[in-house]
């Protein structure tokens, strides 16, 4: 099978069994195919973690969940030594985030030492344990979620951290329309003792689908607009209005690679081999909200991050 086929195939699936998250949907395949990871942030019952596990259950990998708490410990999540009296050795057993796509369920409610132990796997793509160097999957996808309401047990993620997921994705309510087939499906799916999906996709079709993506054209234009925009987080005194006023701190350098891989993957899901200012515009919010720290005031007068980012797409125009 042609690897948008599968890719598409994931993605009509997906929809079906999460109604009324088309761009959440969206957002999980753009990250799969432009190898990052994804901060889910949303209320509860809001079918975040329906969305990762459908997606596991949709591709031929491996799942693992890790539920975040107070009194996790780093080695759970990686793994330890275990001492063999057999043969009087140590052995590595491996953790949960030896898997290929791991949900880091309600992430901040473990503490900074726990959430740190992501740090050099979601980035490096490897786990070190008693000076001992373990490879990852090449299939390896962190699929994040944190409840945005709590703040009692709850340890907000470093900003370091934050910068290590490609995309963030704020997870809303549905319509009223929406929440009446939810309720159908829900019940049509206990009715029939659970979800009917379709045959997995082999990993080999994702890998085939990001060697496209890499094929995929981005002018010297788009690629200026894109540096333009992360530019302009930086500096938003040189714009007219209120971004001056809202932004402390712009995006870093990964804010550039992660509007460029998120775009060719947005491109090529919809069927064309070049990436258009639209196609940026898209996947800019998702790309930049979390790498942009606001001012007390933009705090105080309750403007989220993706209001700023949307405001900035208004202030810089593509050549």
């Amino acid at each position: 099978m042609d690897p948008r086929e599968s890719i598409l195939q994931i993605s009509e699936a997906m929809n079906q069994a999460i109604l009324g998250q088309q761009t959440v949907v969206e957002r999980l395949l753009i990250a799969l195919l432009a190898d990052g990871h994804v901060l889910l942030e949303g209320l509860p019952g809001t079918a975040k973690t329906r969305s990762i596990k459908t997606l596991s259950g949709l591709i031929e990998s491996s799942f693992s969940r890790i539920q975040f708490t107070p009194d996790l410990l780093p080695s759970d999540v990686t793994g330890s030594e275990i001492y063999r009296e057999q043969n009087a050795t140590f052995e590595f057993q491996p953790g949960p985030v030896f898997g290929n796509l791991i949900l880091a369920d309600e992430i901040n409610r473990a503490p900074a030492k726990v959430q740190s132990s992501l740090l050099e796997a979601m980035e490096e793509r490897q786990v070190t344990v008693a000076g001992e160097t373990h490879r990852l999957p090449d299939l390896f996808l962190v699929l994040a979620t944190q409840n945005p309401i709590e703040q009692e047990g709850t340890y907000p993620l470093p900003e370091a951290q934050m910068d290590r997921f490609l995309l963030y994705v704020n997870v809303d309510y549905p319509v009223s329309e929406n929440e009446l087939a939810i309720l159908r499906l829900v019940r049509k799916e206990k009715a029939s003792q659970g979800q009917q999906l379709p045959t997995p996709v082999p990993q080999e079709a994702i890998f085939a689908a990001r060697k496209q993506i890499f094929d995929i054209q981005v002018a010297a234009a788009a690629e200026q607009y894109i540096v333009d925009l992360v530019l302009a987080t930086r500096h938003p005194d040189r714009f007219e209005g209120k971004l001056s006023h809202w932004i402390r701190l712009g995006a870093s350098p990964r804010g550039t690679l992660a509007l460029d891989a998120a775009a060719r993957a947005h491109a090529w899901l919809n069927h064309q081999d070049f990436v258009s200012p639209d196609n940026i515009r898209a996947v800019a919010p998702a790309c930049l909200a979390h790498r942009v720290h606001l001012t007390y005031e933009a705090e105080a007068e309750g403007i989220s991050r993706t209001d700023v980012i949307e405001e900035l797409l208004k202030m810089v125009v593509a050549i």
